[in-house]
């Protein structure tokens, strides 16, 4: 077989206080499709004491000695934030084997009071009485099975409880499009959609056609907040953005350039040690908490301009 269609699979067993840094790293290094002991696909933020991380990443991509450098960069991470080094191990895997590897793992998912997330690969009941969104990640980021990304769902809801018509939402970090396809199926009327891994925009793209979503309703394109500035026809009524907490404290002093003078915002991927941080850049620019949602050691801020 090609080594084209090979992949590192890369098994890291660590403390999961290491999360943020250890998620951070993979991403650097180029990794896909990571996925944990707890069922979580994705550079997603799974939560507990200890546990095990895979990720994987082209055998084109990387040779042994760059795998032996990552092992040592989280090994100086861990010494620095005090914790044991995490021990990790690598094999080579064919692409069939890795997609099934995850897919074993990931069943439908109740979140909220409405929603049900379904697989795509799965039937979905005909009686079922929740919200249905179909997914299929691919080698993007967001399953639902996370908890930032169930925050960030939930703070949808909220805000989406009694929509008007015209809504337009933005969602800055895309990852697999299901922050921006729940806020179609909860009435919004139009979502703009960015993130720099156009691998992302894919995934959306692909999710935006398995819940039949028209395109213009949905439009998704590769940047930043830059390119909203570009794309947004008009100031948005509220926005997403389930990123880590250093990204969004550089995007704070844009989010008035996209924004009525009247929206929401709604953060997540923040850890409780970084709120203060995050909240003294919000009050700065102008920005207020309204509201903070808490599962285990993550937050969701709904913020409104003071």
């Amino acid at each position: 077989m090609s080594m084209n269609n090979s992949w590192w699979e890369i098994e890291i067993s660590c403390d999961l206080g290491l999360e943020e840094l250890i998620f951070w790293r993979l991403e650097q290094f180029g990794c896909r499709g990571t996925a944990t002991e707890s069922q979580t696909l994705s550079l997603s933020k799974a939560q507990g004491v200890s546990g095990k991380i895979k990720t994987y990443v082209p055998v084109e991509q990387v040779e042994l000695s760059d795998l032996t450098a990552l092992s040592e960069k989280l090994r100086q991470d861990a010494l620095l934030a005090e914790f044991s080094p995490p021990s990790i191990c690598w094999q080579i895997v064919y692409e069939e084997d890795w997609a099934s590897s995850w897919k074993e793992y990931w069943q439908p998912q109740e979140i909220g009071s409405k929603l049900v997330i379904y697989p795509a690969w799965l039937p979905v009941p005909a009686n079922i009485e929740r919200q249905v969104l179909r997914l299929d990640p691919g080698m993007a980021f967001g399953t639902g099975t996370h908890q930032t990304t169930q925050l960030c769902l939930e703070a949808l809801e909220r805000h989406l409880k009694d929509a008007e018509s015209d809504l337009i939402i933005a969602d800055l970090g895309c990852g697999s499009g299901i922050l921006g396809i729940y806020a179609i199926i909860l009435g919004a009327d139009r979502v703009y959609a960015v993130d720099t891994d156009p691998l992302a925009v894919s995934a959306t793209q692909t999710n935006r056609h398995l819940n039949q979503i028209d395109p213009v309703r949905l439009l998704v394109e590769t940047g930043s907040i830059e390119k909203l500035q570009e794309i947004l026809p008009k100031p948005v009524d509220g926005f997403v953005c389930n990123i880590l907490a250093e990204v969004i404290i550089e995007l704070i002093p844009h989010f008035e350039a996209i924004t009525k003078p009247t929206a929401w915002g709604s953060l997540s991927g923040i850890i409780l040690d970084q709120v203060p941080a995050v909240t003294e850049v919000l009050e700065r620019y102008g920005w207020k908490v309204v509201n903070t949602s808490y599962r285990q050691d993550w937050c969701c801020l709904d913020i409104q301009r003071q």
